[in-house]
């Protein structure tokens, strides 16, 4: 029987949001994985965007990865709009790091948790 235990995003304080201050690659850390590549141990990650700013911003999470367009999310975030689903409880493992930047710095928030699922 699998396990889940609920945690918050390992970049995030006490699982407040997480302020983008990178505009580029790569992006500010919002999670790391669990280590190593045991089947059935993963983290199941879930991630939404706020944007405070007054146009639309384009926002990239590096899913694991820098490489375009591999391990990319691309997404424009409504201005003054939220919580805008980004990460649906995609998983990783392998110590892997999410990261993410916004194209203006300092006006998209991103929050979430994870699952730590073991079977």
């Amino acid at each position: 029987m699998a396990i889940a235990n609920k945690r918050k995003l390992s970049g995030s304080s006490s699982g407040r949001a997480v302020k983008l201050t990178q505009t580029s690659s790569e992006g500010n850390i919002i999670h790391t994985a669990v280590a190593g590549i045991t089947d059935g141990t993963y983290d199941e990650i879930w991630i939404w965007a706020y944007s405070g700013h007054d146009s639309d911003i384009l926002l990239t999470i590096e899913f694991g990865g820098v490489e375009a367009p591999d391990q990319n999310i691309i997404t424009e975030i409504p201005h003054q709009s939220g919580l805008i689903p980004i990460v649906p409880g995609l998983i990783l493992q392998n110590g892997y790091i999410v990261k993410a930047f916004a194209e203006v710095a300092n006006v998209i928030t991103l929050i979430g948790f994870v699952n730590s699922i073991t079977d």
